[in-house]
């Protein structure tokens, strides 16, 4: 195991990477850049860093230079030979050969795209734009390199011991937590904390100790550089990129309205059993499942990623009844802002009632609240989003108003065309 507290007194090296493989990235981005390899590969998209927590000033606490060092190291980043073998070769969701050879033969030949950087007051703008396969992979290292150096920042000023204690102090937090998700019957939860987490070190400890705590409870995690080194199951279905990018690309109200059906009908193609996981939130979970086709009743389940838990999971389950189909036998994913107080009420609420599963992120990852001076290491909300697609603006709508983005005349539009009504506002943590 890996003594952090040395490497990061050892870190100010010319250049420590932050990420150092291609494959450190979740899951999902893979399945879904396939996707878009196969359905809309020619789609031209921008994407852009966006900081939702503003007292957080990224441009004051970071270097350029260092900044620009890292996102340069990662586009100089290849599949090598034995993370291509995986990709190939290893089964996911009970599949073999996942990743179809031609897929495999462009990524294993791509290099990311160029960046565009600057910055604008305590806050950088980073952007990337280009064919859309190409530039949806720069999200989680982009997302992953910000969160670490603004960590690194905050440790720069700390001494060897202090550093010791800072981690022994966040070892012994995680496992306390894990050791109160021992108690819950049945439970089943994975690593959903490559985007935010503290760092590439830190996920794959907070990984190890799920292993070791919770044993088959514990049923993977979104990195594949992690699944790959330590023998897991790699999770993740699809995000609400899909959607944003194939609504931009709508000529019309109608085809808007078709927008976030096609892209699973797309996803039904490919994929089967659990991969068939419904994300309903981008415009409103209400609006998309009373206007959904009846074949997706019939998929696997639903992840539930915004607004109320409780009522999301609750709406899914009076729709599934609705359209004849049986709860108990259907899967609920919680992933939005866990832990583990959340995860203790939303198990004892809804198992039995449905198959439920949760996705651990940000704090799992990335919980230091508390442990350095000023609260300096606590979690901030960071994304990386796609913006525009062809020239449209991308919109997304969430089941909470604070997770909205795109412009004021296009979000009321796409108010309109989904039919959604006032929102409650809840507080965006992580």
């Amino acid at each position: 195991m890996v003594d952090i507290a040395t490497r990061v007194w050892n870190h100010r090296w010319k250049i420590d990477p932050i990420v150092r493989s291609l494959i450190d990235t979740d899951f999902y981005k893979l399945l879904m850049c396939q996707s878009v390899f196969r359905n809309k590969r020619d789609t031209q998209v921008t994407f852009s860093l966006i900081n939702r927590s503003k007292s957080v000033p990224l441009a004051k606490m970071i270097d350029e230079g260092e900044l620009r060092e890292q996102l340069d190291h990662v586009r100089s980043l290849s599949l090598s030979r034995g993370e291509s073998t995986w990709l190939r070769g290893n089964m996911f969701y009970g599949k073999r050969q996942m990743f179809r050879p031609d897929f495999m033969e462009w990524f294993e030949n791509l290099r990311l795209p160029p960046y565009t950087l600057e910055r604008r007051g305590d806050q950088y703008e980073l952007t990337f734009e280009g064919s859309w396969p190409e530039v949806m992979l720069w999200e989680i290292p982009a997302l992953a390199i910000l969160m670490e150096l603004r960590g690194r920042a905050v440790l720069n000023s700390m001494g060897r011991f202090e550093l010791e204690i800072l981690y022994a102090r966040a070892m012994t937090k995680i496992w306390e937590k894990i050791t109160r998700l021992r108690d819950l019957d049945g439970l089943k939860i994975a690593d959903f904390g490559t985007r935010r987490r503290h760092s590439f070190l830190w996920q794959d400890w907070c990984v190890q100790a799920m292993i070791e705590g919770l044993g088959n409870r514990f049923t993977g995690t979104s990195n594949c550089l992690i699944a790959m080194r330590r023998d897991l199951e790699a999770v993740g279905t699809n995000a609400h990129e899909l959607p944003m990018v194939y609504s931009a690309l709508a000529p019309d109200d109608a085809a808007l309205r078709r927008a976030p059906y096609d892209v699973l009908a797309d996803w039904h193609e490919e994929h089967s059993g659990n991969l068939r996981m419904i994300l309903p939130d981008t415009y409103g979970t209400k609006g998309f499942l009373e206007g959904a086709p009846d074949w997706l009743a019939g998929w696997t389940g639903i992840r539930i990623d915004s607004g109320d838990p409780a009522e999301g999971a609750e709406t899914a389950i009076n729709w599934w009844i609705s359209r004849g189909e049986d709860p108990t036998e259907k899967l609920v994913i919680f992933s939005d802002g866990l832990d583990v107080e959340k995860i203790e009420q939303l198990h004892a609420q809804f198992s039995g009632r449905v198959k439920v599963s949760f996705g651990w992120g940000t704090l799992l990852t990335n919980d230091f609240r508390g442990l350095a001076a000023g609260d300096a290491l606590a979690p901030f909300s960071l994304v990386c989003k796609a913006i525009s697609a062809n020239g449209n603006p991308t919109v997304k709508l969430s089941d909470n108003p604070e997770k909205a983005m795109g412009p004021a005349d296009e979000i009321a539009r796409y108010k309109r065309v989904f039919g959604v009504g006032e929102q409650e506002r809840r507080a965006v943590i992580v």
